[in-house]
């Protein structure tokens, strides 16, 4: 029980505007703590901050005040304040789980005067109901305290203020009146919202799917109805009997910014139950079983017992260029070189220097030929060289129409930017066969390492998908690479791109610009697709669709601007997993003659997938401009699930066997609509690999 004097302290500055009380008078307050709710804060008292700094004194003085304000928030059911103060400080700064002198935590008061939107603020920062309410009786017996406490306060204050004389001391007495009587409303509020509340209704569309081999995932909505109490927790149980009896395992989730829970240490191929329950200050509600009823942990690649298709590739390409690095390291091709370092590292400081030395081998403008472009950039600032122009390098000077099989060969080189000069030394062997492409290669590596000297960075970044050209003959091989703003380069040029743009002085017309125009022009694009190629998707299951087109030389494939890396695709769901059950059903609707197979038992996995699917065929055939009544003709992928990762996996929607590939001069009815380029097969499998 409170002692009086605490009481008037504290409610002396409870009406004051929202803001914290003064150090003196915390440290009064904490003073005359009853020993039953007496917190272990640090002491303030003189003498225990005798040792201390005054810097360190202010800042928990501060905190203090902090916890205070946001008291006096919930009471007064400002969230905007609540939130402010949430986002300021941490959970522990604020004390956020300390009880203050009544026993009460910001989370008891939001809840029992059933303010939803301040308790889930609160939930939502970690913050926990009283340990001190043990049972409903604790909890009821708590709230008549205070309701009689302040009831008698007031009652008190107001005969004193009757029976005195105007004075100073009738003035405060009149103060503390006012906010015992406020206290007193808002315990009264207290007290009527816990005695009408209930426990809450079961959570909704409970749903259970299997996650993996051993793991299954529950995923659940609020209660309709949480009978006038916020829900603070839920709890998931599992059992192999329909019955829960025995119960394997349960779960308390307290974290309730996404409700789902993962169960797992589970044994493949058995059949798993699983319900969920809520609760509220007035205890738990009733259990909610899963739609499906059970799950039975599993993974497709069971159905035939089929291996991951990339387990040990990486290894064995490792092992494999090990063992040509090998071969050649006696190579009488590596005799000039062995007096070299083998790994040469440039000061980035110092070799950036070359961006600025009148003997630099840049280029400022272009003859007829081939060439390099490094663009490295960071926000809206593009690296240049000592004359403002973007840094390029001559690739060859008689050559004047790019092969496709060259370009796609430099885009494999770029996988390898720090065995430039290894590979140069193996290609150098070669050239008494007077191969032109091998010739053309050769010059490549040199123009890599060129560039490489120059900047002093051997990662030049990301091949653009395809070269620019000019109709003066005049070809570029564009890389990207974007700096990191934690990255530091001295004395390096940076110029914004729009200020380069606008200060470069054109040598060509309009009509027919040169390459590096051209760039210029188009290079936020090229930026733009950069970016986003390196963006990757959202763990979850994902619907593909499969469309290539062929002309001469290449064949490319349709892929959307905002993630170019990915094909055309929609998701179905967030699990990635695709159990053995549904695979198997897959199966069977593949081999089906009929196009559209029966629809699967209602609450089983195959029936919830069976929905999926359908929802996102039609998301998809929205999309790439397809008409619903053609997608009856086309076909689901069914060889394997595509695994990225193991986040993420793609199923593939294919077209009729004559219309995957669209072959040059071939009409094809239906264009996506804007928002979609198509690349080279090979850029974009760099593009997925990466």
């Amino acid at each position: 029980k409170m002692t009086q004097q605490m009481r008037d302290l504290q409610l002396a500055q409870a009406r004051k505007p929202p803001g914290p009380s003064s150090p003196n008078a915390a440290k009064r307050l904490y003073r005359n703590l009853s020993g039953k709710f007496r917190v272990n804060y640090t002491s303030f008292d003189e003498g225990s901050l005798a040792g201390r700094g005054e810097k360190e004194k202010l800042r928990k003085s501060y905190l203090f005040q902090s916890n205070a304000a946001l008291f006096e928030a919930v009471e007064l059911q400002d969230l905007d304040r609540v939130q402010e103060l949430l986002k300021q400080y941490s959970p522990e700064e604020l004390d956020l789980n300390t009880p203050n002198s009544e026993g009460l935590l910001p989370l008891d008061i939001a809840i029992m005067t059933n303010n939803a939107p301040i308790a889930r603020a609160l939930l939502q920062a970690g913050a926990k109901e009283s340990p001190h309410f043990v049972s409903l009786e604790s909890r009821s017996l708590h709230l008549s305290t205070l309701v009689r406490e302040a009831e008698q306060r007031v009652n008190e204050l107001t005969a004193q203020v009757v029976n005195e004389a105007p004075n100073a001391d009738c003035s405060e007495k009149e103060k503390q009146l006012k906010a015992w009587e406020w206290r007193y409303r808002l315990y009264k509020r207290m007290k009527a919202g816990f005695e009408h509340a209930r426990v809450p209704d079961a959570p909704t569309n409970v749903h259970l799917s299997v996650a993996s081999s051993s793991s299954v995932q529950v995923t659940f909505w609020e209660p309709l109805s949480v009978n006038s109490a916020v829900v603070t927790k839920y709890k998931v149980e599992w059992s192999s009997s329909p019955t829960f009896s025995p119960p394997l395992g349960e779960a308390v989730i307290d974290k309730l910014k996404n409700l789902h829970f993962t169960i797992r240490g589970l044994v493949s191929g058995t059949a798993y139950y699983v319900q969920v329950s809520a609760y509220n200050m007035k205890g738990w509600g009733p259990p909610q079983a899963s739609v499906p009823p059970f799950a039975i942990p599993s993974n497709w690649r069971e159905y035939d017992g089929r291996a991951p298709r990339r387990r040990g590739q990486a290894e064995a390409l490792d092992h494999l260029l090990g063992q040509v690095k090998t071969v050649h390291q006696h190579c009488v091709c590596h005799e000039p070189c062995k007096n070299q370092p083998q790994s040469r590292k440039h000061s980035v400081s110092k070799s950036l220097k070359h961006l600025f030395h009148p003997g630099s081998k840049f280029l400022k403008t272009l003859k007829r030929g081939l060439y390099l472009t490094a663009i490295f950039y960071k926000d809206d600032n593009i690296l240049v060289t000592h004359e403002d122009q973007i840094p390029v390098v001559e690739i060859d000077d008689t050559y004047s129409c790019l092969l496709m099989q060259d370009f796609l060969w430099f885009t494999k080189v770029s996988c390898m930017w720090d065995e430039i000069l290894w590979l140069r030394q193996c290609v150098t062997v070669s050239q008494s066969s007077c191969s032109c492409i091998l010739q053309t290669r050769f010059k490549m590596l040199l123009a890599i390492s060129q560039m490489q000297g120059l900047l002093g960075i051997q990662d030049l970044g990301q091949v653009f998908f395809e070269p620019v050209k000019d109709k003066q003959g005049n070809i570029l091989i564009v890389t990207l690479k974007e700096v990191k703003t934690s990255q530091t380069f001295e004395s390096v040029r940076w110029v914004p791109i729009c200020k380069l743009q606008t200060s470069r002085k054109s040598v060509s017309s309009p009509e027919e610009p040169t390459a590096l125009d051209t760039l210029l022009i188009s290079i936020q694009d090229k930026l733009a697709y950069h970016q986003r190629s390196s963006h990757a998707l959202s763990p979850g299951l994902y619907l593909g669709y499969l469309k290539l087109c062929s002309a001469v030389d290449q064949i490319r494939v349709l892929v959307p601007e905002r993630l170019p890396n990915i094909l055309c695709h929609v998701k179905i769901r967030s699990n990635p997993n695709i159990s053995r059950e549904e695979w198997e059903w897959l199966q069977k609707m593949a081999s089906v003659e009929e196009p559209v197979p029966a629809e699967p038992e209602a609450e089983t996995t195959q029936n919830h997938l069976f929905q999926e699917l359908q929802v996102a065929i039609k998301e998809l055939m929205t999309l790439v401009n397809i008409p619903l009544q053609e997608a009856k003709d086309f076909r689901l992928y069914s060889q394997e699930v595509l695994d990225f990762g193991g986040q993420v996996s793609f199923l593939l929607l294919l077209p009729p066997s004559d219309d995957v590939c669209t072959a040059p001069g071939q009409n094809n009815p239906y264009t996506p609509r804007s928002g979609f380029l198509t690349l080279p097969l090979q850029i974009f499998e760099l593009g997925e690999e990466g």
